[in-house]
């Protein structure tokens, strides 16, 4: 899916949506995003989609081979993350996890 389509996001009326003032792109968000993706998220728990268990990723099983990294849910067996690397990106699949709660570092 790609957001850069170039087509109009506004409202069928033709009038802004409340909140648009306020609405930047994603740029603005990178010191957030910094904080979340470089900490060692092995101590960051993770909340399956299917069974709803929680437990910390660390502590997951995991499956590493050539194709990328699958991790599962203990309970259920279903995956909650997916992490494959190309030359050029590392792809994250987290939809398998309704959330990840991260420790903040002190």
């Amino acid at each position: 899916m790609s957001f850069a389509s170039g087509e109009s996001h506004e409202s069928s009326s033709g009038r802004e949506r409340p909140g648009d003032a306020r609405r930047v792109d994603g740029n603005a968000a990178g010191g957030m995003f910094s904080e979340i993706f470089v900490p060692d998220l092995t101590s960051a728990r993770a909340k399956c989609a299917g069974c709803g268990a929680e437990g910390m990723i660390g502590a997951l099983p995991v499956y590493a081979h050539g194709m990328g990294t699958v991790v599962r849910c203990p309970k259920c067996d279903r995956v909650v993350l997916r992490v494959a690397r190309t030359p050029q990106h590392i792809w994250l699949d987290a939809t398998g996890a309704t959330s990840i709660v991260i420790p903040r570092g002190t």
